[in-house]
């Protein structure tokens, strides 16, 4: 069976919402893990909507304290209260987004039914900050007017998929399908050995997505993303806003095809529109100039990165 990894779009509005775009939030669902990415205002609306039962989400990661990136926040986890949720949650964020929300509890006299386990983001520097048997993920530094992280959600390394037939075949003892896992040969009781790759399809390529969220182009972020399977880069401006999208601290299209290209990534999505921009063509327009495989974020778009295949070992 299949194993997912698929993110849907919530917001893709920049600072202000509009009434077709909801500040930034993404979902994104790693082999049934539930992983909120930003949770800019109207996110609950959004969840309900696309159909999402958030009660399934354990984890939340905050990019930065903008408003458009964390004001849902305490509706969303208010609302999971009220739903009688039990479940413990996870939060990653910068400093100072505890403070906000144990005051907003404290004044409103709410005491959650489930804890909160808070994680603080490092501004400085990379580092994991979630890890399971599946999965890590790693902050990317983003230069932004405040301490902002993005975020790389990778697969950890695949075990070989055993071939059954062709181990039968061999005589290799069930004592080493472990390590035959692990891409090592199988050793005979009268020390033959059998190559992984005769005994195995092969490996899988683990999948990989890269979230920046609000930073000027940076050449840093293109070293940390490369060959990401798909990447989700800011585009609040177009290119003629250039000296206004550095004022900001933000990108132009231009700039965040640039990015996915020199990156040499898969796909590129690009978000955060301006609420100027009313047709969004062309910003994607400008974006495929540097990188033909781009998409807009528009909320409910699906992404799916699909599962490889396999690879053996001696091709790899």
């Amino acid at each position: 069976m299949a194993s997912a990894f698929e993110l849907t779009i919530l917001g893709s509005s920049s600072a202000t919402p509009t009434a077709k775009r909801n500040p930034t939030a993404q979902l994104l669902n790693i082999a049934e893990r539930f992983f909120l990415i930003d949770c800019g205002e109207a996110t609950q609306i959004q969840l309900r909507r696309f159909k999402i039962r958030f009660q399934r989400i354990n984890h939340i990661f905050i990019s930065h304290l903008h408003g458009d990136h964390y004001l849902g926040l305490m509706g969303l986890l208010s609302s999971l209260h009220l739903l009688g949720r039990k479940n413990e949650m996870h939060v990653y964020a910068p400093y100072g987004l505890q403070k906000i929300i144990d005051l907003q509890m404290e004044i409103s006299g709410t005491e959650l039914s489930y804890e909160i386990h808070w994680h603080e983001l490092n501004g400085e520097k990379p580092e994991i900050i979630f890890e399971d048997k599946l999965l890590t993920v790693e902050t990317i530094i983003l230069n932004h007017r405040i301490p902002c992280c993005g975020f790389i959600f990778r697969e950890k390394p695949k075990s070989f998929s055993i071939d059954k037939e062709q181990v039968a075949y061999y005589g290799v003892p069930l004592s080493q399908m472990m390590s035959i896992k692990n891409g090592e040969d199988a050793v005979l009781e009268d020390g033959t050995v059998i190559q992984n790759h005769l005994i195995t399809r092969g490996q899988q390529k683990s999948r990989s997505y890269a979230f920046c969220s609000d930073t000027r182009f940076d050449d840093r972020v293109i070293q940390k993303v490369k060959d990401v399977d798909l990447l989700y880069h800011e585009a609040t401006f177009l290119h003629e806003m250039l000296e206004r999208a550095k004022q900001t601290y933000h990108c132009t299209a231009l700039e965040a095809g640039r990015v996915a290209r020199l990156a040499k990534v898969s796909k590129l999505i690009i978000g955060h529109f301006s609420v100027r921009y009313v047709d969004l063509n062309p910003l994607l327009e400008e974006a495929k100039i540097e990188f033909p495989e781009t998409f807009l974020g528009e909320e409910g778009k699906i992404f799916n990165i699909p599962e490889q295949a396999f690879v053996k070992k001696s091709a790899i």
